[in-house]
């Protein structure tokens, strides 16, 4: 199902609809946090918590409007953002006119997207495209790791116009 990425003034009025979290996924968020020697913090698993909700990817400054109230400031979720996608938790999964959209990287089938240029709509693929891409970066990954490579992240975005769009000129 299409989804209008978020506008920069309200961030709250486009977001994809959030899910229910279900408690496995954030004991497995805990022991990735650890895994990845970040501590397990209040701040983290609330952001960990949220992005787990979401249905599609989004931005940070999206992120940040589904925290609850106090919950942590800005920065701090573009700190932590940094620091889950080197230890692996997000990935970035599209960039869509400059803006960075993350979406969680375990605990479920990644699934990637396309953006229409158009419309600025984002699309995902097909789960059984994703799966053949995830095996792919998941060789790719292997190999990096057998050449020594460390702190492996990957970005894989897809774009176009879609169908029934007028491409603005």
């Amino acid at each position: 199902m299409p989804t209008s990425l978020p506008s920069s003034e309200n961030p709250r009025s486009e977001t994809a609809p959030s899910t229910s979290v279900p408690d496995p996924i954030l004991i497995l968020a805990t022991a990735r946090l650890k895994s990845a020697g970040l501590r397990v913090t209040q701040p983290r698993m609330a952001i960990l918590e949220a992005l787990c909700r979401q249905s599609s990817p989004l931005s940070i400054e999206h992120l940040h409007a589904t925290l609850p109230a106090g919950a942590c400031d800005l920065v701090t979720v573009y700190r932590c953002m940094a620091a889950f996608e080197r230890g692996g938790l997000v990935r970035r999964a599209v960039i869509h006119q400059g803006t960075s959209l993350y979406q969680v990287a375990f605990g479920q089938n990644e699934i990637y997207h396309v953006v229409c240029r158009s419309s600025g709509r984002l699309e995902p693929l097909s789960a059984e495209v994703s799966r053949e891409l995830q095996k792919a970066v998941t060789l790719a990954r292997e190999e990096l790791r057998s050449k020594g490579y460390q702190e492996i992240a990957h970005m894989l975005e897809f774009s176009g116009v879609a169908p029934h769009s007028k491409v603005q000129g």
